[in-house]
């Protein structure tokens, strides 16, 4: 057999193939399926006892889509809460923004996240944390509790929590600065996709914080972030992007200056950082201001390039 006829055989057997890779991968489902089923032992009627009492402590005149909620929570599967406590945790804080939650509700949330956590789920732990960093929603905020959640989280391979952590480590939520490890996480958040992490690179190259200080550099990377980021992304991303290339086209800075430019971003800063603020992040209401102040300082030198005499119509 020469080696064309070779080729041929091989070429051959690709539908047999397939079959036994299809076999393999449903078989690695069965597998992962029964793991799965293995370590989940949430106690669903603890769950729906839960529920109860937290609906009834409700005020459905504060918190009606709450209410509203819960009670379809009970009407499901004749009286018993089957819904996943973390998709219960997180319907809840998106509902009757953007009051505070009571603290009956607060403490509800966490049970839920805890039960998710004790299984070993990192999105729980990570969100917990975020919700002590945050300090919103009725959450006393801790970044002591956030550090060790988000720590947590990133051992058990959460990317949103290694992010989280080099914002922790950046501004030294949980003790000293430690821009070294700050840069370590945030890369690992920027290889990921995450254009927060991208961008806070960037404002370590801004000011010279572990890398050298590149004023340019910073200002291209904001730039990608805009240029990549999508309608969802923006959401979160681009309020506090345009704000910092405001400031860079207002002073100059790794860019030539332009206070038309600047006048812009800072109008799509308060935009942007309007509606989060507006959404219950507290935490960006003076970014906010600054974007308003912002404005206010481009008028201003836009008005002084215009023509100092005034134009008279004689007519």
């Amino acid at each position: 057999m020469g080696k064309a006829d070779e080729f041929r055989i091989r070429i051959c057997r690709p539908p047999d193939l397939k079959e036994q890779v299809n076999r393999a991968e449903k078989a690695l489902r069965n597998i992962q399926n029964k793991k799965q089923g293995e370590k989940r032992m949430i106690d669903y009627d603890y769950v729906t006892e839960e529920t109860k009492r937290a609906l009834e402590r409700l005020d459905e005149s504060s918190q009606p889509e709450s209410c509203e909620y819960l009670t379809d929570l009970l009407d499901t599967c004749d009286g018993l809460v089957c819904t996943r406590p973390y998709d219960i945790a997180c319907q809840l804080l998106e509902l009757d923004r953007p009051d505070p939650l009571p603290g009956f509700l607060v403490d509800y949330i966490t049970d839920m996240y805890q039960l998710e956590i004790a299984e070993g789920d990192a999105e729980a732990m990570n969100d917990l944390g975020a919700l002590y960093y945050a300090g919103n929603r009725g959450f006393k905020q801790c970044f002591e509790e956030a550090v060790r959640y988000y720590k947590m989280a990133a051992a058990n391979g959460s990317r949103q929590a290694q992010e989280n952590l080099g914002y922790c480590y950046y501004y030294g939520r949980d003790g000293e600065r430690d821009y070294k490890k700050a840069f370590h996480y945030f890369a690992l958040g920027a290889f990921d996709g995450h254009l927060i992490s991208l961008y806070k690179i960037g404002d370590m190259y801004l000011n010279g914080l572990y890398v050298e200080k590149n004023e340019t550099e910073a200002y291209n990377i904001f730039m990608h972030c805009i240029d990549i980021m999508s309608e969802q992304a923006a959401e979160r991303v681009a309020g506090p992007l345009y704000l910092r290339l405001g400031r860079m086209f207002l002073e100059g800075i790794g860019i030539r200056q332009d206070f038309k430019k600047a006048l812009s971003c800072y109008q799509e800063a308060e935009g942007y950082l309007y509606d989060m603020v507006k959404g219950g992040d507290l935490m960006y209401r003076r970014s906010l201001e600054a974007a308003i102040a912002g404005q206010e300082q481009a008028r201003k030198k836009l008005a002084e390039k215009l023509p100092a005499d005034a134009w008279r119509f004689d007519g």
